[in-house]
């Protein structure tokens, strides 16, 4: 697409979306969102993007294949959810620890939010690599 207000626009709502997303990443274990509806918005980020410039520079901006996204996050998943078996515990059994930060103050981090990444990044492979293939096309 010739249009350089959509290319102009896209540059400036790629990196806002895929804070958004990652807003919805990491929210989503305890509220409405998670890692599936924070793929999709930041597969949606680069689609807007590949549609405006080209799906080269939407890969490049992407540096990392979606193949390699797909198989990094099963892997992650897969890692959090056998983890349990090691402390006695059932598949996909959530564990949670506190950590103490300066100027934060105390987090909750689980095992659900690891799971909630590997979603997220199949998400965004996934979704990835079904738009290129069809705009490459």
């Amino acid at each position: 697409m010739n249009s350089l207000i959509l290319r102009t626009a896209s540059r400036y709502l790629l990196p806002l979306l895929i804070l958004f997303s990652i807003f919805l990443l990491f929210r989503g274990h305890n509220e409405p969102g998670g890692g599936f509806v924070a793929g999709l918005v930041a597969a949606a980020a680069f689609t807007l993007y590949a549609l405006a410039a080209d799906v080269e520079a939407a890969r490049y901006a992407l540096q990392v294949d979606p193949h390699v996204l797909v198989g990094s996050g099963l892997l992650l998943a897969l890692i959090d959810g056998i983890l349990p078996f090691f402390f006695g515990q059932e598949f996909l059994t959530g564990r949670w620890t506190y950590l103490r930060l300066p100027f934060v103050g105390e987090l909750e981090i689980g095992s659900p939010l690891f799971f909630d990444i590997g979603v997220y990044l199949v998400v965004v492979g996934v979704v990835l690599m079904i738009i290129f293939a069809l705009a490459e096309e």
